[in-house]
């Protein structure tokens, strides 16, 4: 197989990672996860380490981590979104494909927000939908750091013809 059939295979595959994704962010937003069933999961876990920590104390660490859930799950699909647009491509870091990830980080939010608004037990929350986008935002940032310290270090990301470097996104995952 050429270099040609490696490089469509990839790109035959770049979107799976993408969708499995997508589908544990919505798996998330069922009432499974909602603040009723998971406050008994952090109080457990702070219970371990803090045995006399005031039920009080609890509530801030619970939202707390309930947002930093949040941030996760779409910095995650931030750069699976940015890898997806990028498989195949040669040459530096493109603006573009940051663009459309956190666009895609943004329609994402909004209907993971849609899907609660009709999940009895979620409350819908355009704070939410903000989080989430901060953690594309985040992703974005990291992918163009990541991009530029691998064009420093060896000095080429899709240099025509060259032995040395990086010549393409896949390279780097």
């Amino acid at each position: 197989m050429g270099q040609g059939q490696d490089s469509a295979d990839l790109r035959d595959t770049r979107w799976l990672p993408v969708i499995l994704w997508l589908s544990f962010i919505f798996w998330m937003s069922t009432g499974m996860f909602s603040a009723h069933h998971t406050f008994p999961m952090v109080r457990l876990f702070m219970g371990f380490f803090f045995p006399h920590l005031a039920h009080g104390h609890v509530m801030p660490v619970h939202a707390l981590v309930r947002k930093a859930a949040h941030v996760t799950e779409y910095f995650v699909l931030g750069l699976l979104l940015f890898r997806a647009l990028g498989v195949g491509s040669v040459g530096p870091w493109q603006w573009r494909w940051s663009v459309l990830a956190l666009l895609g980080v943004l329609v994402c939010a909004l209907s993971d927000e849609l899907h609660q608004w009709f999940v009895p037990s979620r409350t819908a929350s355009m704070m939410d939908v903000g989080i989430d986008t901060a953690g594309g935002i985040l992703a974005q940032i990291a992918s163009a750091l990541w991009y530029h310290y691998a064009y420093r270090r060896d000095g080429n990301l899709g240099g025509e013809g060259e032995e040395k470097g990086v010549t393409s996104w896949e390279q780097l995952l």
